[in-house]
């Protein structure tokens, strides 16, 4: 299976900033790695669009995701961007569940389970993300936690309707933090988070995939992505810079 690198690029940007980074990003990747590794930006709903545009004309060998999307499929919710719209822009992948959107935005697992339901039903691929905070994981309470949250995310879905998702293992308390998990906190997160998704009947070893995400830089992601459990990153702050988030993804022993 093919690792993956997740560009987040959050609430940054404008439409043509993000298009300036699309393309130097596009210059700055060896070919070997674009064939060997998956490469998927996420801008802001504003920039999906003319990112898309580039993406398809050009045939770059870069893939789209969203950074979130409606627990509506239609109907008057003014603000929100369906699962459907998404789709029609050839988005891939959709970011859901991240603690920022958890806390920031009170949005509960009921209403993530609704996401990711949504998404599957447009052919789009979740990036599911869990993960404590610093109180859960100093009192010991992490593993029951995130199992809690495995659990909701993927109540309901049918093995017939899954294609791929992807499993992103967020610690609340590394997330633009400057700290970051170690190879060891990480691989025991996603064992278990591996293990239990295993036992669902939609489990795919092929398709499914478990990634980290929380402060990961140059310095730290060769030794996280050369893990064989570590199926590739979600990166935030150094996704914005093209040389840093370059650097990572040539961390990827091929």
């Amino acid at each position: 299976m093919k690792k993956i690198i997740i560009g987040n690029w959050k609430l940054n940007l404008d439409h043509l900033e993000a298009i300036q980074l699309l393309q130097k990003l596009n210059y700055s990747i060896e070919e070997d790695k674009e064939e060997k590794i998956d490469i998927v930006v996420s801008p802001s709903h504003t920039s999906l669009r003319s990112i898309q545009t580039i993406i398809d004309t050009d045939k770059l060998n870069i893939q789209l995701s969203a950074q979130d999307v409606s627990q509506f499929s239609e109907g008057p919710y003014t603000g929100e961007v369906s699962s459907h719209q998404l789709n029609k822009l050839n988005v891939s992948y959709c970011i859901v569940g991240h603690s920022e959107r958890r806390i920031e935005f009170n949005e509960n697992d009921e209403i993530i389970n609704k996401k990711i339901h949504n998404l599957i039903s447009e052919d789009i691929t979740p990036i599911i993300c869990f993960g404590e905070s610093l109180e859960q994981r100093n009192n010991d309470q992490y593993l029951d936690h995130i199992s809690n949250q495995i659990d909701a995310a993927v109540k309901g879905l049918r093995k017939d309707k899954v294609n791929n998702l992807i499993f992103a293992y967020e610690p609340i308390w590394a997330i633009g933090t400057g700290e970051v998990a170690s190879a060891i906190d990480v691989v025991e997160v996603l064992s278990m988070v591996k293990e239990k998704i295993s036992e669902k009947p939609f489990y795919d070893s092929d398709t499914v995939r478990f990634i980290y995400g929380g402060s990961v830089t140059p310095d730290n992601s060769h030794e996280l992505l050369n893990s064989k459990i570590i199926d590739g990153a979600l990166v935030g702050g150094s996704s914005l810079s093209v040389e840093k988030f370059v650097k990572i993804i040539n961390s990827i022993d091929l």
